[in-house]
């Protein structure tokens, strides 16, 4: 079926009601038929309720309709992106371990890999998602991710999915894509050979700001890869805390049942039911709406393209970026998302920029249906060294937008007047 479809269609099969908005299911826990039928569920020996922290019916159609847009065997839906991004490098790394990162990382990623997880003993290492070659000399017999995302925030980079992953495979290493920007929509990395993809299910995927959450999806047949592969011992060998359960053995997908076993178990990030019904409404329209998002944000970039005061516009849609090749090859029909930045001469004109518009919205977020503009030096990646900030390619002068689901017309007269003033 096409993703339209199942958007509307997968991971639902009406209840006794008859009712045809998937049910919220608010609540935390369930009755058991009996001691047997508890003890069965217990050790997988059937599948079904135990606790609103492992599974929910409503996060279960949720997690169920994602991996199927993804083209994925299952998913994991946990309580924020960033919970996503941490279970999917916990799920596969311990303490004395390292995973490659590119340079060219939303901030929040670039701060849990660098300084997070460095306290739990994972070294995270980068390259720069231009020149995957630089992957060759960071890996060694401890790396057992490499995370990147497919089309980069505040950067707006594509980054070449099959130079990456055969790198990985010749290694047999783990990918971990981050797909939020582009969604299942416009950009499938699964297909590509991409083992893992995560995303933020606040941004578009809700498309409306609404809830806090986020979603993990495994490719099929990742087993062949994690069997007997020497990096990952704990997927085959039995698992003490979970009564020796070997989990490439098991027949299920192995990546999201021990996410599920140990991480949603032990941690607890997890997506509400009220959540999950609401990321359920937003994908319905997900296709719909990135169609308009980039329609928008290509017209808009090539409005600031002309503009003097302009240095630079980062669009993968424009023939002119650097990145356009890999949009038209790994981007549905070349749409690139909503989100672009522009460069100008100085932090001080960007911030007179940003503080003259007034149909655009000075927020932390992206994948609105409202427009939304940012100035991430001083915001999102304030953290960082001015080096820093150049080598994942955000400058002083660098604008964000996410551009919303507004008249274009609207968008770019807003934009005229605040480089205007």
């Amino acid at each position: 079926m096409d993703l339209q479809t199942l958007a509307l269609h997968a991971g639902y099969e009406k209840d006794s009601q008859g009712t045809m908005a998937v049910p919220i299911y608010q609540t935390t826990a369930y009755e058991f038929r009996d001691v047997e039928h508890a003890a069965n569920l217990f050790s997988l020996k059937e599948l079904g309720n135990i606790y609103t922290r492992l599974n929910n019916p409503t996060t279960d159609v949720f997690e169920k309709r994602f991996a199927e847009l993804e083209g994925g065997a299952a998913a994991i839906a946990t309580s924020s992106g960033m919970s996503a991004i941490f279970f999917a490098i916990a799920n596969a790394a311990e303490a004395g371990d390292n995973i490659v990162c590119a340079k060219q990382l939303y901030g929040g990623s670039l701060t849990q890999t660098a300084h997070t997880l460095k306290r739990f003993g994972i070294e995270a290492r980068f390259f720069n998602v231009h020149k995957p070659e630089e992957i060759e000399g960071l890996v060694d017999g401890k790396t057992k991710v490499i995370f990147f995302e497919s089309l980069t925030n505040p950067s707006i980079d594509v980054a070449d999915i099959d130079a990456i992953v055969a790198i990985a495979n010749k290694h047999n290493i783990l990918t971990v894509v981050d797909n939020t920007v582009a969604t299942p929509i416009l950009c499938r990395p699964l297909a590509h050979g991409v083992d893992v993809t995560v995303h933020s299910a606040s941004k578009y995927t809700t498309g409306q700001g609404l809830a806090i959450g986020g979603i993990l999806v495994e490719r099929k047949n990742l087993t062949e890869k994690l069997k007997n592969n020497p990096r990952y011992a704990h997927f085959n060998e039995p698992d003490a805390s979970y009564h020796g359960l070997v989990y490439t053995e098991v027949g299920l997908p192995p990546f999201c049942l021990r996410a599920r076993l140990s991480l949603l178990r032990d941690l607890g990030a997890v997506s509400s039911p009220f959540n999950s019904w609401l990321f359920i409404q937003g994908m319905e329209t997900l296709s719909l709406r990135m169609r308009e998002h980039s329609a928008n944000a290509l017209a808009l970039a090539e409005f600031l393209e002309s503009h003097p005061r302009v240095k630079k516009v980062n669009y993968p849609g424009l023939k002119s970026n650097a990145n356009y090749a890999n949009a038209q090859k790994y981007f549905d029909k070349g749409a690139c998302s909503g989100l672009l930045s522009f460069e100008v001469a100085t932090l001080e004109e960007a911030t007179k920029i940003v503080n003259a518009t007034k149909l655009y919205s000075l927020v932390v977020n992206i994948g609105d249906s409202k427009s939304i503009i940012t100035h991430p030096a001083s915001t999102t990646h304030q953290q960082l060294t001015t080096e820093e900030l150049e080598a994942c390619g955000v400058p002083a002068g660098l604008i964000r937008i996410s551009c919303g689901l507004e008249s274009i017309n609207d968008l770019i007269n807003d934009i005229r007047q605040a480089l205007d003033a």
